[in-house]
């Protein structure tokens, strides 16, 4: 029972974020190869087997770095508040823009979105610098990815507005 309690939250905050994708994964699972594939894209967007095992990787990063601020703080209290507040604020739009992209085909609004979650992780990771900086640290990647991303879904949303006479 005592390895439960010692693994337990490490393998729980490290899940957490890739659980929350499974209902978004579905949307994708759905649209991808009827709406997405309609879609004009740039020439230099990754094949579509990249992103989830990127996602896989960059959530699993983020999951752990917030075990790591958790533990570093002594768990969920007032320290801990703004940290992992705003890190749940960003997990919460990176789980929205899924459904507002490919669910509703709002590509301008998923840009918004993307923007927002990126200002936000960025955030995110500016305060956990200063908590504990491995944790900082595995959200690099991340928040380089949400720019990358950002960069694809404009050019997604510039090339699919409707025409104007």
């Amino acid at each position: 029972m005592e390895l439960v309690q010692s693994w337990g939250p490490v393998v729980g905050f490290t899940l957490l974020p890739s659980a929350g994708s499974i209902w978004g994964a579905r949307i994708v699972q759905k649209e991808l190869p009827t709406w997405y594939e309609s879609l004009e894209k740039p020439s230099w967007k990754p094949p579509n087997w990249v992103f989830p095992p990127v996602w896989t990787t960059l959530y699993s990063s983020m999951g752990y770095g917030s075990y790591l601020v958790w533990k570093e703080l002594g768990g969920f209290n007032e320290k801990s508040m703004v940290p992992l507040g705003l890190y749940a604020g960003q997990l919460a739009l990176n789980w929205s823009w899924v459904p507002i992209f490919f669910g509703k085909h709002k590509i301008g609004w998923g840009l918004v979105t993307l923007l927002l979650t990126t200002g936000t992780a960025t955030a995110t990771t500016t305060v956990w610098y200063h908590v504990n900086k491995t944790a900082a640290y595995l959200l690099y990647p991340y928040v380089a990815w949400l720019t990358f991303a950002s960069l694809l879904n404009y050019h997604i949303w510039k090339a699919n507005r409707p025409k104007k006479h």
